[in-house]
């Protein structure tokens, strides 16, 4: 993924947030509506989880130390992490007991009726035009992916979560768009209480989703099919190498792969001729996968059954 396309998608959704979310609070100190309290909470915590991917991609960037010595290319997946964490909790979670609140005690909309749905249309295109953003971005770099595995199977969190958080902000924009008009139409508060428990349901659901994605990249992942065939193909190529007796991948950022093999190699050769053979596995590997940035290779003499 390009970093600076992920983070132009970052900055679309924020700038989008911020305005939304101030539109949103403006509605419901003037109607009182749970559902718009409901999706100006969810707007912050949006908000807050942008700034937490920008902060956690700055703080990846930092260069390996002998503590760290494979640097910090990880950070990216703990604060997609948190960023889960939060839409669960302040999202998710406070609109659930928002809309419990307002179950107990309805109340209908009574002024300023057409302050919700002003608000609600303008951030629906508002959120739009960030959604678009994400979208234009991820398909630079899905390819033939479907939308489901582009999530699943993205390296770098940042695009699958600002996807995530901007179809649940429309979908949920439409939860509260449609308790909002219910109220308005019938002059029942509990339609109101109706749209926020939907939203609450629906962010605790993207929240779910979210940490468990990252939650395996954080305990980390293989490459991708394609990096491992070419890999494969690069080490095969090479003149010295007569297979391939294991091989192990790990993701160690985004960016950066660590590739770790065991191959086979002839058992007259000498020391200087396997050793100039590895240089060239190695370059082979880097021009294929340009990733892979972290490369060990352990010549050794096959025997079957042997590992």
């Amino acid at each position: 993924m390009s970093a600076a396309g992920g983070k132009r998608a970052i900055v679309a959704a924020l700038l989008a947030n911020i305005g939304i979310a101030v539109t949103k609070f403006i509605a419901w100190a003037l109607t009182g509506s749970s559902s718009m309290l409901a999706e100006a909470i969810h707007s912050v915590a949006d908000s807050g989880n942008q700034v937490l991917l920008l902060f956690g991609g700055r703080r990846a960037e930092r260069r390996a130390t002998p503590k760290h010595p494979f640097g910090y290319g990880r950070e990216r997946y703990i604060y997609a992490f948190i960023v889960s964490i939060v839409l669960f909790s302040v999202g998710g979670l406070f609109a659930l007991f928002e809309s419990y609140e307002k179950f107990r005690h309805p109340h209908a909309i009574d002024e300023w009726e057409w302050v919700p749905i002003t608000v609600l249309l303008v951030a629906i295109v508002l959120e739009s035009f960030s959604f678009r953003t994400a979208i234009q971005e991820s398909n630079a770099v899905r390819g033939t992916a479907s939308w489901k595995a582009f999530i699943r199977r993205a390296k770098a969190p940042e695009l699958p979560v600002i996807l995530l958080e901007d179809f649940g902000a429309l979908v949920g924009l439409v939860f509260a768009l449609f308790g909002v008009g219910m109220t308005l139409i019938t002059g029942s508060g509990y339609w109101d209480a109706a749209g926020t428990a939907m939203i609450g349901l629906l962010l605790v659901s993207i929240a779910v989703v979210l940490a468990i994605e990252t939650k395996s990249l954080l305990i980390g992942e293989a490459a991708t099919p394609e990096h491992i065939a070419a890999i494969e193909r690069a080490l095969e190529e090479s003149d010295a190498v007569e297979r391939i007796i294991h091989m192990r991948t790990l993701h160690l950022g985004p960016e950066e792969l660590l590739v770790a093999a065991k191959i086979a190699v002839r058992h007259d050769d000498t020391a200087g001729h396997v050793a100039r053979s590895i240089d060239d596995a190695e370059t082979r590997i880097r021009s294929a996968v340009p990733i892979a940035r972290v490369i060990y290779l352990e010549p050794d003499i096959y025997r079957a059954g042997a590992s």
